[in-house]
């Protein structure tokens, strides 16, 4: 089949389980429209410096099931620079790729919305981070395996809890979203979850009340409560609780295991199937867009919009977690 396209590659920021799926669809649904397929290492790092090589069916083979990238990441405050850039966009001309595929968060999608802006490279977004923080798609590459890495996590947690009567405070990531924390509370059956979206879910004396009614009136054996990074700390809010409840509490910091081990089937069919449409989105001429999903459809969001555009809340799922938490 003729070539018709010189397609890169990157992954970018914080590593999520199912990007290696991810590079597999693109680099082998590149290979089977007859494109050649690049793949760039360490992210932005490497498409400055010209880090990469060739990309063949086998270099995928036997990835889908790994966590990680196995082209590399990195966070590169230098590509905010236009002056920075260029450096990257002579490579690219000298390489004649004239499509770049970048799977990565928000701060790597906002890299590549800049190459949109300043070259005539075809470029296209793929959303993977853990905290499911992006908007135009319903759910981002990790979150799935994230959840249910916490999950685990959280159930071998309740069980000692239970065996002591403790409360116990698990912090989960999620700087500025909480969205990782609100489904680990409800999947594990937590009695409180606090986020950054709510600003009430941080009164710790209000917690504390609850949860004295809980083990104490309702003689509940245990507590558990998750928290966002980015709406308390495990630690401080552990200790606080055991001055208001005179209950014995621990704090867990579940820390970058979230971000490991081998990704769900959700994902890598996610992964997958946003990875060979970005390669057809390529092929339709469509630039400056990341790929998502959408009602389980893939769908094409115009990257000025996913930037501008806080990804939305689960309340519904927030709500439910209080009802059930009595």
């Amino acid at each position: 089949m003729e070539c018709k396209r010189h397609i890169a590659v990157l992954t970018s920021g914080g590593d999520s389980p199912g990007m290696n799926a991810c590079l597999r669809a693109i680099t082998r649904g590149s290979l089977y429209r007859g494109c050649r397929v690049t793949g760039i290492i360490d992210g932005y790092q490497g498409l400055l410096t010209g880090n990469a090589f060739p990309l063949t069916s086998r270099h995928v083979g036997g990835i889908i099931d790994h966590g990680g990238t196995f082209l590399g990441t990195s966070r590169c405050p230098e590509f905010k620079k236009s002056s920075t850039r260029r450096r990257g966009y002579l490579w690219l001309e000298e390489q004649e790729i004239d499509a770049l595929v970048v799977i990565g968060g928000n701060g790597s999608l906002a890299g590549v919305h800049d190459i949109a802006l300043e070259t005539d490279i075809k470029v296209i977004g793929v959303p993977a981070s853990i905290d499911n923080d992006i908007y135009g798609t319903d759910n981002s590459i990790g979150f799935d395996t994230a959840v249910n890495n916490a999950l685990d996590l959280v159930d071998k947690l309740r069980q000692t809890a239970d065996s002591h009567h403790r409360i116990f405070v698990v912090e989960v990531m999620g700087r500025d979203s909480g969205a990782l924390a609100v489904e680990v509370a409800l999947a594990g059956g937590a009695e409180a979850v606090l986020v950054p979206e709510v600003p009430g879910s941080h009164d710790i004396r209000t917690l504390a009340e609850k949860l004295s009614v809980n083990l104490r009136i309702s003689k509940k054996k245990s507590a558990v409560v998750i928290c966002a990074e980015g709406a308390a700390h495990a630690v401080p809010v552990a200790r606080r609780l055991e001055e208001l409840t005179q209950l014995e509490c621990r704090a867990t910091v579940l820390g970058h295991v979230q971000r490991g081990g081998s990704p769900t089937s959700y994902d890598r069919n996610l992964a997958s199937r946003l990875g060979s449409g970005a390669v057809c989105g390529i092929e339709e001429g469509l630039t400056d867009v990341m790929i998502g999903l959408q009602s389980n459809q893939r769908h094409f969001t115009p990257l000025e919009k996913v930037l501008a555009t806080e990804h939305s809340f689960n309340h519904e799922e927030y709500d439910l977690l209080t009802q059930l938490s009595i």
